[in-house]
């Protein structure tokens, strides 16, 4: 109840006034084309609601007995907020000087609940989470990625595709407006009118709130999927996908404690390696503080305290597997990371800026066939192959990896570039690494063939 009672010190009350508007709806029912409708709520098994407060009441009743959501009335009964008497005006209430804020039949709310909303309970969540890269999601607003969505493609597939997931600048057109190109929008990475960043609903579904919901790598999987980041299908192809699969019923997902080792011991999921409480780590809404690289850019580097970060994750790891174990997974991840980086990453670079510095592209984006070309070696078949061998999915590392970036370097991109600008490559095609593209000696191809006649006999 402690933050039950901080929030009522920064919002309203409804007048007195507003029980008679709420009667006379009661009065009226709520009507259909076939006659009135009531929906009554439906409640978790076993559990009992905590004392809600009035206006609460109010805003229950209206929406139960009226067409207007009143699905949200029975998620909410069954969530955690319902049960420490928590309800829609502690969480939707605003002072009138609140930019979003508008009079709702004689109460003051807000649509948007934020972060800002959410720390007056989950201050340490909100903290970590501020922190977080999750928060920062919404800088895709002014990159490189944003132009392409918003220039090349165009704003309405911005508006339903990138800031779905990344969040957008919500605008208030007037009191309890919202600008419908901004809004709705959970975007992990929204720009609020308050201010602050994010959007808790993004992973922490209205109104239930469910923590099943939310340990489900699915929930991470309407973003992080797809030809750029395809975390969930990497995730379900290796072996901790399939354990989780398997085995789900095992995986206590509806705790209220939910701690590796100790609530649950079959899979992990993505909140298990990254967010979730495991032995020597406690919960953190901070994902990036387990990560080592960051496996997004062009070129991929090693974050700042890296060695502390890593340490995190191999705690996390050494809750299913020994020491050695897991330093030869990080060998191996490593040595995927330093190949990309060498062979393929910092060369195509090098030579995309050749090409500018002479004058054989422009300053502008997407409007020449090797800026395109460049871009999938490295936005699609680069991060696949990379996220693809930190999360042991070998599919994603070979064949929607490496065997992709080489044919688009090889094949497109190298010729491309040479057209543009002959002897452009020759310094990076030096390397010992590209050594094969002079041809193999005539030892080598005889190799080749015995191996495959052994094998299949060819």
């Amino acid at each position: 109840m402690v933050c039950y009672v901080r929030r009522l010190f920064k919002i309203a009350f409804v007048s007195a006034a507003s029980l008679c508007f709420f009667a006379t709806i009661l009065a009226r029912s709520a009507h259909s084309e076939t006659g009135p409708v009531s929906v009554q709520p439906r409640q978790m098994a076993g559990a009992m609601l905590a004392e809600q407060s009035e206006q609460t009441q109010q805003c229950v009743t209206c929406h139960r007995e009226s067409e207007i959501a009143p699905v949200i009335v029975s998620q909410w009964q069954q969530s955690a907020h319902a049960k420490n008497g928590v309800g829609c005006y502690e969480c939707h209430a605003a002072q009138p000087t609140d930019v979003d804020a508008f009079e709702h039949y004689e109460a003051t709310i807000s649509i948007i609940v934020s972060p800002k909303d959410c720390a007056a309970c989950h201050e340490k969540e909100v903290k970590e989470f501020d922190g977080s890269h999750h928060a920062k999601g919404g800088q895709i607003l002014g990159s490189l990625d944003n132009v392409l969505g918003e220039v090349v493609e165009g704003v309405p597939a911005a508006n339903s595709g990138c800031k779905q997931c990344h969040g957008s600048e919500i605008k208030v057109l007037e009191k309890g407006k919202l600008d419908p190109t901004t809004w709705p929008n959970t975007g992990i990475g929204r720009l609020n009118p308050d201010g602050s960043k994010g959007s808790c609903s993004a992973c922490h579904s209205r109104h239930a709130f469910s923590p099943a919901l939310a340990r489900q790598p699915e929930n991470c999987g309407k973003c992080h999927l797809g030809p750029d980041h395809p975390q969930y299908e990497i995730y379900t192809e290796s072996k901790h996908g399939i354990a989780f699969r398997a085995f789900i019923h095992k995986m206590n997902l509806s705790n209220d404690t939910w701690v590796l080792g100790i609530d649950y011991d079959a899979a992990p999921t993505c909140a298990t390696c990254h967010m979730s409480a495991a032995k020597g780590l406690t919960l953190t809404h901070d994902i990036g503080t387990r990560i080592s690289w960051t496996l997004r850019p062009e070129v991929s580097i090693k974050l700042e305290n890296w060695e502390q970060r890593r340490d995190r994750m191999k705690l996390v790891c050494q809750n299913c597997h020994t020491p050695a174990y897991v330093d030869g997974f990080y060998q191996q991840f490593d040595d995927v990371i330093e190949l990309y980086n060498e062979k393929f990453a910092k060369p195509a670079q090098a030579i995309m800026k050749s090409l500018l510095v002479a004058g054989k592209i422009n300053p502008t984006p997407f409007d020449e066939e090797i800026e395109w070309t460049y871009f999938y070696l490295w936005h699609h078949e680069g991060r696949r192959a990379r996220h693809g061998a930190s999360m042991m999915g070998p599919d994603y590392t070979q064949w929607h990896g490496f065997y992709d970036i080489a044919h688009r370097f090889y094949i497109e991109f190298i010729p491309e570039a040479e057209r543009l600008l002959p002897g452009v490559t020759a310094e990076h095609m030096a390397s010992d690494l590209h050594k094969w593209t002079k041809g193999l000696s005539a030892e080598e191809r005889e190799q080749i063939k015995q191996f495959y006649r052994e094998r299949y006999g060819q």
